[in-house]
C-alpha cells in the first residue's frame, strides 16, 4: 500500500492503524533485511510457575534455594524516544481535490506508519499538532492505550470537520516551545511544508533549539513538487489563493514560471543547507511518491542512534 488510491481500496481505510499496519509490512516485504532489532529486557518479579508452560524463564537458582518453581517476568525497555510533531496550518490542505492526497494527509499517513513502526520496536512515541499555537502536545509512552489515543487524534485530521480556514504557521514559536517541553532527549520527526512569514533566522534559531536541546532531528519537508515547486500549470489564466491568508492572484503560470521556480529553489536550498549546518535529517516528501523514501530515511537515521 503506497498512496491514497491503494488506500481507498480498503472497506476499513477510516482504521488508521489498520492502514499503518499494511503500509508498513508492505514497506518491509520489499526490504532485503528486516529493519526490527531485538530489544533489551530487564528482570521486573517473579510469579509462580503454571504447569504445563514453558520452563525457558524458571529461575533454577531461586528453586534451588526455595524448592518452588518460580518464573522470571521482564520489563521491556524502550531502545528510543521519537516525537512527531506535525504541521496543520492551512498551506498543509494543499492541493484541495478530494480526489488527491494531500499534504495533511500525506502526513498523517505516515506518521501512522511511524507509529506502528515504533510500536513493532518497543521505541516510545509522542505527538504534538501545531499551526499558529500548539494544538497537541503528548509525553513519549508506549502502552495500548496511548497509542490508540495518538490514531485518534491523527485521524481527526482527516475528518471532513478538519477544515483550518485561513490559519497560518508559527513554525519558529511552536518548535522553540516544544524544544523545551520535549524533557528526555528523543528522535524529534517534524512533517512541514514550512511555509511561513517568519523571519528565515528566527525559524532556523528554533530547528537549532532542538539540536540544543540534544534532540535528533528529521525534517520530512512535505510537498506537492509538481506543482509547488515546478510550478506545472496549465498554460491559461489561473486564479490562485493563499491558503493562509485568503490574498487572490490572477495570472497566466507561463509567464512567472521561471522567476518562481528560481526563487522557490533559492529558499529550499537555503532550508536544506542550513539544515545540513545544524545536523538535521533534511527529506523531501513528495506526496505524489510513495512513503518507501521516508520510511526508509527514518530507518536510517534509528540505526545510527540504535
Amino acid at each position: 500500500m503506497k498512496n491514497l488510491r491503494d488506500i481507498q481500496q480498503f472497506e476499513e481505510f477510516d482504521n488508521l492503524e489498520f492502514i499503518a499496519r499494511h503500509v508498513v509490512e508492505g514497506f518491509i516485504t520489499g526490504l532485503h533485511k528486516s529493519p526490527y532489532h531485538g530489544f533489551s529486557v530487564e528482570f521486573a518479579e517473579h510469579r509462580l510457575y503454571n504447569k504445563g508452560e514453558s520452563t525457558k524463564h524458571i529461575d533454577w537458582k531461586l528453586y534451588a534455594r526455595t524448592e518452588k518453581l518460580f518464573v522470571k517476568r521482564y520489563e521491556e525497555e524502550t531502545n528510543l524516544r521519537a516525537h512527531l510533531i506535525i504541521d496543520t496550518s492551512s498551506s498543509m490542505l494543499f492541493p484541495l481535490k478530494e480526489e488527491r492526497m494531500n499534504k495533511i494527509s500525506y502526513s498523517v499517513y505516515l506518521a501512522a506508519a511511524l507509529i506502528y513502526l515504533l510500536k513493532r520496536q518497543r521505541d516510545a512515541v509522542g505527538l504534538s499538532l501545531f499551526d499558529e499555537n500548539i494544538k497537541l502536545h503528548t509525553d513519549a509512552r508506549l502502552n495500548s492505550v496511548h497509542l490508540t489515543h495518538l490514531y485518534n487524534e491523527l485521524r481527526n485530521l482527516l475528518s471532513e470537520n478538519f477544515q483550518p480556514a485561513k490559519v497560518k504557521t508559527s513554525a519558529a514559536e511552536s518548535l522553540n516551545i516544544l524544544a523545551e517541553q520535549i524533557n528526555k532527549r528523543s528522535l524529534v520527526v517534524i512533517f512541514s511544508d514550512m511555509f511561513t512569514e517568519e523571519d528565515p533566522d528566527v525559524l532556523f534559531s528554533a530547528l537549532q533549539h532542538l539540536r540544543f536541546k540534544k534532540h535528533e532531528v528529521i525534517l520530512f519537508h512535505v510537498t506537492d513538487y509538481e506543482l509547488e515547486q515546478d510550478f506545472n500549470f496549465s498554460n491559461r489564466p489561473h486564479r490562485f489563493v493563499d491558503l493562509e491568508s485568503g490574498k487572490e492572484l490572477k495570472l497566466n503560470p507561463n509567464e512567472v514560471r521561471e522567476h518562481y521556480q528560481k526563487e522557490t529553489k533559492r529558499i529550499f536550498t537555503e532550508l536544506k543547507n542550513r539544515c545540513g549546518q545544524f545536523n538535521i535529517d533534511f527529506v523531501e516528501a513528495d506526496i505524489r511518491k510513495d512513503f518507501t523514501e521516508v520510511l526508509h530515511a527514518y530507518l536510517l537515521k534509528r540505526g545510527k542512534l540504535y
